[in-house]
């Protein structure tokens, strides 16, 4: 009768470990994907705000056509990424183009003293802040997710229940790495 008592409580024990494991699981799949809606959220605030920035600036910038052109289709782009990593590339792809646009900007000083300009500058610029932020606290998720499925003993039940690894969303080359100067 002792040994069935003690076979149960060990059954009991390795159960209870083993939902422990697995809900820890879950609950850090759960954290990524909160994490990446939060840059999700930014990336469309970005998204939205180009088509005004672009309208504000078409009729300073009369022949720098192929410029804003550049950002559209980057936009483009970026909105219809799907994968993480694709979604990184048109991300950096369309940070590319704006500082180029903001590079260009600089010939038009009238235009640098627009206060719609102004308004929508400050406006990107915190959104970037807020993609910045974002996408530091997504793949801190990812880092902890990807070492919990991957280090023993939860990589067995991360295995059993087909857990994957999440990918980094990461800015894709070292020039864009670094911060554009820009003066206004």
């Amino acid at each position: 009768m002792s040994i069935v008592i003690i076979l149960l409580v060990i059954v009991i024990v390795v159960g209870m470990w083993f939902a422990s494991m697995y809900n820890s699981l879950v609950r850090l799949r759960n954290q990524v994907k909160n994490a990446w809606s939060q840059i999700d959220v930014q990336l469309k605030r970005r998204h939205d705000l180009i088509p005004n920035l672009i309208e504000t600036v078409k009729g300073y910038m009369t022949h720098e056509k192929s410029t804003l052109e550049n950002i559209t289709r980057a936009r483009s782009e970026a909105m219809g990424a799907g994968s993480i990593g694709d979604k990184s590339k048109a991300e950096s792809k369309l940070s590319g183009a704006m500082s180029q646009f903001y590079v260009v900007v600089e010939n038009y000083p009238e235009l640098k003293a627009n206060e719609n300009f102004l308004a929508l500058q400050e406006e990107l610029t915190s959104t970037e802040n807020k993609i910045s932020y974002s996408r530091q606290a997504y793949n801190d998720q990812v880092l902890f997710y990807n070492n919990k499925i991957q280090v023993v003993p939860s990589n067995i039940i991360a295995g059993m229940f087909n857990f994957k690894e999440e990918e980094f969303f990461e800015i894709e080359d070292a020039a864009e790495k670094e911060v554009p100067k820009v003066k206004f």
